[in-house]
C-alpha cells in the first residue's frame, strides 16, 4: 500500500473540511477494570502498538498532479505512533460526565494535516478503575463500517486473530496488464450506468432543494436543529435497551431501525416542549445514510455508502402515528433503493471529478441545510464480546461529524443487548444536549405500550 489515490467521495470529504467544521467520525468507548493481575501503565503501551500494527493507520493525504486536483494516500515513513496515542487523566467524581465533556472538546478539534488523520485517547481517573477509549477517524480515511473495521484492531479479539502465522496469504492468479473487448465493454457499460444514476439522482437533489424551499416559505423551520457554527461542540450519550426496541417491533411490526428513527422523531419532539419552543412549522428532514457495502463482504477501503431523506414526524402528537409514518416512509425509500433519490448525495459525489471537489467544496458544505436539518446513522458493531487488555468493553457510543449549518448528529450502535446512542451538537446552538439524550429513553418507554400501532 506504497500510494492509492482518494476516491471521490473520500476526497469529497477531506476538502469539505474546515476549522468550524471537521470532517472526522469518533467513537467513545468505556471498558471495566482490568483484569486483577492487569496493569494499568500497560493499557496506553497496547493501544500505541496494535494502532501502529493496523497499515491503514500509517497513510496519510498528499496532493497529486494527476488528476488535476486529486489527492492520494501515501504511506508516512516518519509514521510515530506517539503522535497519535495520548492519556489524559480525569477527575474520578463523574468519570462518564467527564469523559463526555472531553470528547465535546476534542471532537470540535480537526485533526492535524500532513500526518495519518486519526486520534485515539485513553481516558483514565474512574474510582473503580475503568477507564476510556477516544477514537477520532477522518471521513475521508472511512465510512461507518470501514472505521468500525479499522477501529477493532485495537481489540484483544481482533489482535490476536491478526497475530503473524494466523492468516494465509491469499494466491492471485496471473493476470493480463491488456484488458479483454470484454473487461472493456463491461467497463463502459457500467460507466455509462453510473453516469446516468449520477444525472438522475443530481436531478432529485435540486428537485428536493427547492420544493424544501418552497415549504419554508413563510414557515418556520426546525430552529432549533439550525446553527451559525460557532465552532463548539457538545457531546452526550443515552443507552437504550436492545430488547425492548425489538418488543416495540413485534407489536408494532417493520424494522428495529424504525423504531429507533420514531424514538429520536418523539424525542426531538419532547425536548422542543421541554424546551418551551413551540414546534416547528414544517418537520425536520433526516438524512440516514446507508451502507453500499454487500454482507460478509470484505470491508474495502474508504467509503462506500448512500442515504435515504426521511421526514421525521415531529410535530404528529401520536406516538403510534408517528411510528407507522416512519415505517411507511422507510418502506418507500427501500423499495426505490439507496442509489435513487436525493438522499442518494454520496452516489452523485462519487462521479464528481477531483477539480469539482476542491473548488466546490465550500458550496457543497453550505447545500447541506437545503437538503436536511439533522443526521441520523446506525452504525452496526460486533455481535461478540471485545474486550482490551482483559478488561470488557462494556459501552461504545458512535459519534458523527456535524454539516455546516446545522447543530445535530445522531449516531447509534447495537452492542451487548444494548443500543448505544451517541450525540454530537453544536456547543453553543444545544447547550441542553443531556435532555435530548434523556428524552430517547422516555419515548422508547412511551412507545412500549402501543397496542400494535397504526
Amino acid at each position: 500500500m506504497s500510494s492509492e489515490l482518494l476516491a471521490p467521495l473520500d476526497l469529497a470529504f477531506w476538502h469539505l473540511e474546515s476549522a468550524d467544521h471537521p470532517m472526522h467520525l469518533g467513537a467513545l468507548a468505556h471498558f471495566g477494570p482490568l483484569p486483577a493481575d492487569g496493569d494499568p501503565s500497560t493499557v496506553l503501551d497496547l493501544l500505541a502498538s496494535r494502532a501502529a500494527a493496523i497499515p491503514r493507520l500509517r497513510m496519510k493525504v498528499r496532493d497529486v498532479l494527476l488528476p488535476v486536483g486529486g489527492a492520494a494516500w501515501t504511506a508516512d515513513k516518519r509514521f510515530d505512533v506517539r503522535r497519535h496515542v495520548r492519556q489524559i487523566a480525569l477527575p474520578g467524581s463523574d468519570f462518564a460526565a467527564e469523559a463526555a465533556r472531553l470528547a465535546g472538546e476534542l471532537m470540535e478539534r480537526p485533526v492535524e494535516r500532513g500526518l495519518p488523520p486519526w486520534e485515539m485517547y485513553l481516558l483514565t481517573g474512574a474510582p473503580d478503575g475503568s477507564f476510556a477509549v477516544l477514537v477520532k477517524l477522518h471521513h475521508a480515511l472511512a465510512d461507518g463500517m470501514r472505521a468500525v473495521a479499522i477501529g477493532a484492531g485495537i481489540f484483544d479479539e481482533i489482535a490476536a486473530a491478526r497475530r503473524p502465522g494466523r492468516s494465509r496469504a491469499r494466491t492471485v492468479p496471473p493476470r493480463s496488464w491488456l484488458p479483454g473487448p470484454g473487461r472493456i465493454m463491461g467497463a463502459a457499460r457500467d460507466r455509462i450506468e453510473d453516469l446516468g444514476r449520477a444525472v438522475e439522482v443530481g436531478a432529485s437533489v435540486v428537485g428536493a432543494s427547492v420544493v424544501r424551499a418552497g415549504l419554508l416559505d413563510g414557515r418556520a423551520a426546525p430552529s432549533a436543529l439550525a446553527a451559525h457554527s460557532s465552532g463548539t461542540r457538545r457531546v452526550a450519550t443515552a443507552v437504550l435497551d436492545l430488547e425492548r426496541v425489538h418488543q416495540v417491533r413485534r407489536t408494532t411490526g417493520g424494522t428495529a431501525n424504525d423504531v429507533l428513527l420514531a424514538v429520536v422523531a418523539g424525542a426531538l419532539r419532547r425536548w422542543l416542549d421541554g424546551r418551551g419552543e413551540p414546534l416547528p412549522g414544517i418537520d425536520p428532514r433526516a438524512l440516514v445514510p446507508v451502507s453500499r457495502r454487500r454482507p460478509g463482504a470484505p470491508a474495502g477501503t474508504g467509503n462506500s455508502f448512500s442515504a435515504y431523506l426521511l421526514t421525521l414526524p415531529v410535530t404528529e402528537p401520536d406516538p403510534a402515528t408517528r411510528l407507522a409514518a416512519v415505517r411507511r416512509a422507510m418502506d418507500r425509500n427501500k423499495a426505490d433503493g439507496p442509489l435513487r433519490g436525493a438522499g442518494a448525495v454520496a452516489v452523485l459525489a462519487d462521479q464528481l471529478p477531483s477539480l469539482a471537489h476542491r473548488f466546490g467544496a465550500p458550496l457543497a458544505s453550505g447545500a447541506a441545510r437545503l437538503l436536511f436539518d439533522v443526521l441520523v446513522t446506525n452504525v452496526p458493531l460486533p455481535r461478540s464480546a471485545l474486550s482490551l487488555g482483559g478488561a470488557p468493553l462494556r459501552e461504545l457510543f458512535p459519534m458523527a461529524p456535524l454539516a455546516r449549518g446545522q447543530a445535530l448528529a445522531v449516531a447509534m450502535s447495537p452492542y451487548g443487548g444494548r443500543v448505544h446512542v451517541g450525540l454530537v451538537a453544536d456547543g453553543k446552538a444545544v447547550p441542553d444536549l443531556d435532555a435530548l439524550a434523556a428524552a430517547l429513553a422516555e419515548e422508547l418507554e412511551l412507545l412500549e405500550h402501543l397496542d400494535g400501532g397504526r
